[in-house]
């Protein structure tokens, strides 16, 4: 593969410094051309001086300053607030941008990056979620790839690799089942952050590890490996999979099934998403069929952990309504993460907000902007009702 010149969006993320790590085993393969950060000054800093990336940007402008002075000795150009975000993936030597950013924030950037002909490895879900009629027309208009991060998306990637032209009757997603598998309403009530936040099987960020516990992030994944993959909501199912060995499977019109296998690391795909459609030599541990003598599957249970419900939900009714619930969500967690709200009530806010938002069937990119402000508030406003 030729050198590949990479802009990381939220290198200080869990996904962000995973992929740090991978551009550091490959020097030869990738010119790190751009990281960025929202708030962590002192990480960005950090990673600046050690990878010597061509420019960064500091998301908080507050910290602009601090950022300039610590890197005024080395040869990078310094950046502040979200239009910077924008601009900096639009730079020449940038050929793909992984957007690792969280939550609706990923989605502006991304857009800038796919006008600017930028290839897309594509960490942050939401961005299709919010808009991904909007975002698949346009990467389509200009001939720009979008290879999926998500271990899940991934999965399904790689097992159509040679498929492309074979019809998915299909697909299945497969879910840990987080901390809370098998527990039922009574229980999830007095559930804590502390609690929620302990991942049986990956490690995550705060954000997308509470949308683990809830199903949530799994919800979030069906509507996106409906823009990925092109597919409607029936042909997409979840089941749940413990181990966490068997990252997602297809099922072809012949009855053949496909699936990726491995043991749980982020940065497996990440590689893959970057070095597509090679694969390079890793040093990763290797799965071992005889220490996993059981790989076991059960019903994912969308009545106790309705979030999953709500994702199909949105899904179905299309426009702005998973816009409407992405933003609920990302509200309702940070009240939760907060203490200000129960576990349970992630749910409650969730599905009020997609009750109450104006919907909007065929949406442009200010509909979404507007949506995603309005759900926001009515979410804030929901927290204070019990």
């Amino acid at each position: 593969m030729q050198k590949k010149g990479v802009a990381i969006l939220g290198s200080t993320g869990s996904i962000g410094t995973q992929a740090l790590e991978v551009i550091q085993t490959y020097p030869e393969k990738f010119d790190l051309q751009v990281i960025t950060a929202q708030s962590n000054s002192k990480l960005l800093i950090e990673q600046a001086k050690k990878f010597q990336p061509n420019a960064v940007v500091i998301g908080d402008e507050g910290k602009y300053q601090e950022v300039k002075d610590a890197l005024f000795s080395e040869d990078i150009h310094v950046y502040a607030g979200s239009q910077a975000l924008c601009q900096v993936v639009e730079f020449h030597e940038v050929d793909v941008v992984l957007t690792a950013l969280v939550g609706y924030a990923g989605l502006k950037p991304t857009l800038a990056a796919i006008e600017a002909g930028k290839d897309i490895a594509l960490a942050n879900k939401e961005t299709l979620v919010v808009a991904g009629e909007l975002v698949t027309q346009r990467a389509r208009a200009k001939g720009i790839n979008i290879y999926p991060v998500d271990s899940e998306h991934s999965a399904i990637f790689q097992c159509l690799v040679g498929e492309f032209h074979n019809p998915i009757e299909k697909i299945y997603l497969t879910a840990s089942g987080g901390p809370f598998r098998g527990w039922k309403a009574d229980a999830l009530k007095s559930v804590t952050p502390a609690q929620a936040l302990k991942h049986p099987n990956w490690s995550m960020g705060a954000k997308i590890t509470i949308d683990s516990a809830s199903m949530m992030n799994k919800g979030l994944e069906v509507i996106e490996a409906k823009w990925l993959f092109g597919l409607k909501a029936e042909q997409i199912d979840v089941i749940v999979h413990p181990q966490s060995i068997v990252h997602s499977l297809v099922q072809f019109q012949d009855g053949c099934m496909k699936a990726q296998m491995g043991l749980p690391d982020m940065k497996l795909p990440i590689q893959f998403a970057l070095t597509y459609p090679d694969r390079l030599k890793t040093e990763f541990p290797r799965f071992n069929f005889l220490d996993y003598p059981q790989l076991t599957f059960e019903k994912a249970d969308a009545g106790t952990f309705r979030n999953l419900q709500l994702a199909y939900d949105a899904l179905e009714k299309g426009g702005t309504a998973a816009c409407a619930l992405n933003a609920a969500n990302e509200i309702s967690v940070q009240l939760f993460l907060e203490e200000k709200i129960g576990f349970l009530d992630i749910a409650r806010i969730n599905e009020s907000v997609m009750l109450q938002a104006p919907f909007i069937s065929s949406p442009g990119y200010e509909d979404y902007v507007g949506t995603d402000l309005l759900a926001r508030e009515l979410a804030n406003n929901l927290s204070f009702i019990k």
